[in-house]
């Protein structure tokens, strides 16, 4: 027999708490308590999935009773009940961790509904709980892999920035994991319990965005049919996360300048200033610097927001860091798409070391999923990659090494110097095209000549005027 939900009343008028009773006890295990230490009581000993509370409860104050209800280690979804309805008691409850609040007298339909809203909200927390730990490997410092000499400077200022109030900037191109970096932020900044709420400026008109991140009453505009609470509120006490902020209209960014400036935001229709304590970090994959040149992006926002700047390096500049990315997402992907494929085989690995990563580390991520979806034994080969992949132009390793190597003598670490050798005669030159893509294809001569846009027999001809013995089968 299935248990039901549990329901905890607290109101220190008997009447009420009866009434309620009897409306409920049809549907819900209910518990009742007249004061704060009773309420207190059934929390200890009860696993109770919601709890109304009044406002009022004699000597004792219901918000109080919030917190003490949060704490518990059965946490209810929690119901403010008040005679003393207004906007500042909502949104003080809400701070304080209310779920919703209703005003009386109560109507019981709706309250009902409110319950059965609020039970489902419990349970997708209860979910989330299990995966807080998942998240926080996802997102903590851990994530973001890498030793280069760029990725090093990245990972230090995050951690000296991480603890402090400073409001930062991530900049950098696409795909390059700017987002990583404001979850690592948030999880290192020693508030992990406060939120971080994310907005995606570029997904939203600017009145739409503008009511997202300071909410609206209600008649605000068409279509406001009720009081909306804002990212800004959302985020009190935690990290409000702005990314693609190079999208925001001048109307918003007048807003978001006083709220970064005063700490206080207006909802839209509404003229209460309303104080927040909300640590900004903002992501771009434009170069805000020249908009603010060219006019289209305030001089003081940009300053407000660039108190510290982390630039996040294209994948094509720290190309040392590809083999341990592509490892990690072999293993990620490979267990979340049930397949048994565990290592990367050195002609893959030499493929994408020496690729430039238009994408950056999001189209490495694809192209390693596309390869495990494709695999069936254990060793990704470069079959397995995608055509647009293993068919992209060719990038010339430098002198000394394999581009994905590592080593001294790799493409990344010899980024100094210059990638031809001393001798540029065309010989030369062509001599290292072909040993590249006769390489880079598993010496099978059709998919070199592929990559190199001639025919077969014409690199056939070429290897022979060379003197390349490239072992090759007919393929």
């Amino acid at each position: 027999m299935q248990l039901q939900p549990t329901v905890l009343i607290v109101d220190d008028e008997k009447n009420t708490r009866d009434g309620l009773r009897l409306s409920l006890e049809d549907d819900y295990d209910v518990y009742l308590a007249g004061d704060r230490a009773e309420a207190l009581e059934v929390l200890k000993n009860e696993a109770v999935d919601v709890m109304l509370t009044d406002l009022r409860l004699g000597a004792d104050d219901g918000m109080q009773l919030i917190g003490d209800a949060l704490g518990m280690p059965h946490k209810p979804v929690v119901i403010m009940m008040t005679a003393y309805g207004s906007v500042d008691t909502a949104v003080e409850a809400m701070k304080r961790g209310a779920w919703h609040f209703v005003t009386k007298p109560i109507n019981i339909e709706e309250l009902d509904l409110l319950i059965k809203r609020a039970l489902r909200s419990r349970n997708l927390e209860v979910e989330n709980v299990s995966l807080k730990k998942q998240v926080t490997e996802r997102y903590g410092l851990d994530n973001l892999l890498g030793h280069s000499e760029p990725m090093k400077r990245v990972f230090e200022t995050i951690t000296q920035v991480a603890p402090s109030r400073a409001t930062v900037l991530i900049e950098g191109e696409s795909g390059t994991g700017k987002e990583l970096v404001a979850h690592a932020i948030h999880n290192l900044s020693g508030r992990p319990k406060a939120k971080l709420v994310i907005v995606h400026c570029a997904a939203l008109s600017p009145q739409l965005l503008e009511s997202e991140l300071f909410g609206h009453e209600r008649g605000a505009f068409t279509g406001a049919t009720e009081r909306r609470i804002g990212r800004f509120e959302q985020a009190d006490g935690g990290t409000l996360f702005l990314d693609e902020l190079g999208e925001i209209d001048g109307a918003t960014q007048v807003k978001l300048l006083r709220a970064l400036g005063e700490r206080v935001i207006e909802r839209v229709g509404g003229g209460t200033p309303i104080k927040i304590d909300v640590r900004v970090v903002a992501a771009t994959n434009k170069n805000l610097g020249r908009m603010v040149e060219t006019g289209k992006f305030r001089e003081d926002l940009y300053f407000r927001l660039n108190v510290v700047n982390i630039h996040m390096p294209p994948l094509r500049d720290r190309l040392e860091d590809v083999p341990v990315l592509a490892r990690a997402f072999l293993k990620e992907l490979a267990k979340e798409n049930r397949r048994e494929v565990s290592e990367i085989t050195p002609e893959v690995m030499d493929l994408l070391g020496g690729y430039p990563w238009p994408g950056n580390v999001r189209e490495l991520r694809t192209a390693i999923e596309h390869g495990v979806v494709m695999c069936s034994g254990k060793k990704l080969m470069l079959k397995h990659l995608p055509a647009s992949l293993r068919s992209a132009p060719l990038v010339l390793p430098a002198p000394g090494g394999s581009a994905a190597s590592g080593s001294p003598g790799s493409a990344a670490a010899s980024r100094t110097a210059s990638p031809f050798p001393v001798d540029l005669s065309l010989t030369k030159m062509e001599t290292m095209f072909i040993q590249e893509a006769v390489r880079r294809s598993g010496r099978n001569r059709s998919a070199a000549a592929k990559l190199l846009g001639i025919s077969r027999r014409t690199l056939h001809r070429k290897l022979s005027e060379f003197g390349l013995d490239d072992g090759s089968g007919e393929g």
